[in-house]
């Protein structure tokens, strides 16, 4: 009868013991289900404050950088860098950077409207700049830490500073576009003796035009009103 009784209270402590460690467990569990809710947290908070291009700049960057390495590597031994990159291309992807190439033949087809003529200004002026120097490009990285990705709540003002041959670069362009631009707008002469049928610049614009298109079927009407003798 004791016996029996021993064996009962020891079952019962035993599933006690073990309610408890179940318990303890789920404890644990919860509380690092909840630091790492919280860490994901912080991890979208900082990810929504980058730009929205981040993630692709980054992974131009990266590849950039293994582009040069390989580029290295293979000059190092003797071999042709393009030859061996495109042992890598499949067929598919060499058709699609021979369609590039060509659309890229005949990128200016023309003025389509004033967007379009901005985009194509800014890319001709891309290309224009040097090399990209990937040294520079690491130390600005360190030297700027967050700020080199910018952000919305990043103040870029204040920097950087351009170099003097950066300031000469631009200037130089500058007056480059403005050398051509009055290639193609230039100042028309006035003439003295013409005869005055305008009130202001705008209006004999607007008289040259239309004596552009309709001077020959309107020159008599013209002259009888001058003589006074129309209808």
């Amino acid at each position: 009868m004791a016996d029996t009784v021993a064996e009962s209270s020891k079952s019962f402590a035993e599933k006690q013991r073990e309610r408890m460690e179940r318990l303890k467990k789920l404890h644990t569990q919860r509380n690092e289900a909840r630091t790492s809710n919280h860490q994901e947290v912080i991890a979208e908070d900082e990810r929504k404050k980058l730009p929205t291009n981040w993630e692709a700049r980054k992974r131009q960057a990266e590849w950039l950088m293994a582009d040069v390495s390989a580029r290295t590597d293979a000059e190092t031994k003797g071999l042709d860098y393009n030859r061996v990159k495109m042992l890598h291309v499949s067929a598919a992807e060499a058709d699609r950077i021979d369609k590039l190439k060509a659309k890229k033949r005949n990128a200016d087809p023309g003025f389509s409207d004033y967007e379009a003529q901005t985009a194509r200004q800014y890319n001709r002026l891309v290309k224009t700049m040097a090399p990209r120097d990937l040294a520079k490009y690491e130390e600005q990285k360190e030297k700027y830490g967050d700020a080199f990705y910018g952000g919305p709540n990043v103040i870029l003002q204040g920097l950087h500073k351009d170099t003097p041959k950066a300031i000469d670069n631009m200037v130089k362009d500058l007056e480059g576009q403005i050398a051509k631009r009055k290639k193609f707008s230039r100042r028309r002469t006035h003439n003295d003796d013409a005869d005055i049928d305008y009130i202001n610049e705008k209006n004999a614009r607007f008289n040259k035009k239309l004596e552009r298109f309709y001077g020959e079927h309107t020159a008599e009407i013209k002259q009888n009103l001058e003589r006074g003798t129309a209808i």
